[in-house]
């Protein structure tokens, strides 16, 4: 792969097993380079500064400075996407408060990880078409106002993520507005889509639509599920380990254990 094309990662935590464990992780992904990693805070300010990763994956608690504290530090355009990865769960309502693309919770498992991973990797690479638009519009407008040529006008922003899905259906195109969907299904190489009451099977892989889904909106609570946080109406404990999503649609859905932490705010 381009060099310039990799999601040039950079790892902070404080132990050195930990950090091993995440590079080993890291190197089955050829999209992905590691640049760097540092073993406190400090170091991490240091490197992020030098070596300008696309992706911090980021302890919370360090020496000297936790992980909070790192990206206080930068500048707003020094700070690149962050993945916290940390064995505390009362920092993630903190986390997604800063955008941070996800919190791993130690211990999770390699599926988990490489979810994480892919996402941050479909929004880096939206930001990068971003900034290579903004870019050459200003290569324009520079070559218009020297030829005395009305710079054209901007184009409109584009739409990080999707607003509608065309499904195919039984000889027919069902065009269908995400935000009507409930949950979404693994189906092997499909995805069962639960909007209005329906179910829609769509030939696309849960990690490619979950990468263009607005993460502000639906959360992964399972491998194989993915619900629409504006419908859910209730949560449910049954037992000490299992959590229980309910949606308005009256479907329940088992959250797995790695992705409890993201509904600890809300309990």
């Amino acid at each position: 792969m381009n060099a310039s094309a990799c999601i040039r990662t950079l790892v902070v935590d404080d132990e050195p097993l930990a950090r091993e464990g995440l590079c080993l992780l890291l190197a089955r992904d050829p999209e992905v380079r590691v640049v760097g990693e540092a073993g406190n805070g400090p170091e991490a300010v240091r490197l992020i500064r030098e070596q300008r990763p696309d992706l911090v994956l980021l302890d919370v608690q360090m020496p000297e400075l936790n992980g909070f504290e790192v990206l206080a530090h930068l500048a707003p355009a020094e700070v690149p996407a962050v993945i916290f990865v940390t064995a505390y769960d009362r920092y993630a309502l903190r986390a997604f408060d800063i955008h941070a693309l996800d919190y791993l919770l130690k211990p999770f498992g390699d599926e988990r990880f490489h979810d994480a991973v892919g996402r941050a990797k479909a929004q880096i690479r939206l930001t990068r078409m971003s900034d290579l638009s903004q870019r050459l519009m200003s290569v324009l407008s520079t070559y218009g106002e020297r030829d005395g040529v009305p710079a054209p006008p901007p184009p409109p922003a584009p739409e990080p993520w999707v607003r509608r899905l065309a499904i195919r259906d039984t000889g027919r195109v069902v065009f269908l507005d995400v935000d009507e969907i409930e949950y979404i299904e693994a189906a092997d190489y499909y995805v069962q889509i639960h909007a209005g009451g329906k179910a829609y099977l769509h030939r696309e892989s849960m990690q490619s639509l979950e990468a263009r889904l607005d993460p502000g909106c639906f959360m992964r609570i399972h491998r194989s599920a993915i619900v629409n946080s504006r419908r859910i109406r209730e949560l449910r404990s049954e037992g000490r380990r299992e959590l229980i999503v309910v949606l308005t649609g009256g479907a329940e859905l088992r959250v797995a254990r790695s992705h409890r932490e993201k509904f600890q705010h809300l309990r």
